[in-house]
């Protein structure tokens, strides 16, 4: 059976592939396959990824919302949109857990223009810029024009020392970071110009979805027991994640939810929080 993908691109239904994304998000071995079993009545040839994935995390749901969050952090983490303003601060909660130091939004002045920075990072005296790239699409991925445009930018800004992380200091590496994927030819550029790279599955093994996994840094936009209006009305209160719903005194007071709701709610943070 040949399924479609986001891209457009036709490729054989592979279902080891959809066991072991199940089982990644914490379902069982036997939970996972007997996902697959009911789902595959409703799968047909040409079908997209799209709609294969819905039809899983349905029933995924139906057996355990915290692991139904995790199949779906990638969607969580692209509701971090449309502007990619909340992915900048969610980026930056991804260093601090890592052990930097973290300083959002600020404007320097580099050698020949001003530049506005979206996160800055300091971890074993070394300070490091880290530039943010958000696509709303999943098809859609950093070009290697991006890390050549950002390069630029960090050779203006590395060769004047700034007091930011209390003490004058030098600009010493560079980051980018996306939603979705780099192409080749970026990954290359980088590799070769000294830029380091972060995006969903990049570095292998040590992309954003390990180290959300790692550190059970989850976005509130996973949580699949909240609406996207109540999602939005955190993201306004600046509770990026579980851990800030969960550890933040009256988060939930404009919610404003029943007694039953708060419960479900609850129950799946924990269980997120506590893997």
């Amino acid at each position: 059976m040949k399924i479609k993908k986001k891209s457009g691109i036709i490729v054989e239904f592979d279902n080891t592939k959809l066991i072991a994304s199940l089982i990644n998000s914490g379902a069982s071995i036997t939970v996972a396959k007997r996902i697959l079993n009911e789902i595959q009545p409703q799968l047909y040839n040409g079908i997209t990824s799209k709609k294969v994935y819905a039809l899983a995390f349905q029933k995924l749901k139906s057996v355990s919302h915290a692991n139904a969050a995790r199949y779906s952090l990638k969607n969580g983490i692209f509701a971090l949109g449309p502007a990619g303003f909340y992915f900048e601060k969610f980026i930056a909660r991804i260093f601090e857990v890592q052990g930097y130091d973290v300083i959002t939004n600020l404007f320097l002045e580099g050698k020949c223009v001003s530049h506005e920075l979206d996160v800055l990072v300091k971890k074993d005296n070394h300070v490091s810029m880290v530039e943010c790239k958000f696509h709303s699409s999943q098809d859609a991925k950093t070009d290697v024009k991006v890390p050549m445009y950002i390069l630029s930018r960090f050779n203006d800004l590395n060769k004047k020392s700034y007091t930011i992380f209390k003490k004058e200091e030098q600009i010493t590496n560079c980051w980018l970071v996306t939603n979705s994927k780099f192409t080749s030819e970026a990954i290359k550029f980088a590799e070769c110009s000294g830029l380091k790279l972060l995006s969903w599955d990049h570095p292998f093994q040590n992309g954003i979805k390990n180290i959300v996994n790692h550190y059970n840094i989850y976005p509130i936009t996973c949580l699949t027991t909240l609406t996207a209006a109540e999602k939005e009305l955190l993201l306004l209160q600046d509770m990026l994640t579980v851990y800030d719903l969960m550890h933040f005194e009256d988060s939930f007071e404009k919610l404003k939810l029943s007694e039953n709701r708060m419960k479900r709610i609850k129950e799946e943070c924990n269980q997120l929080l506590n893997r």
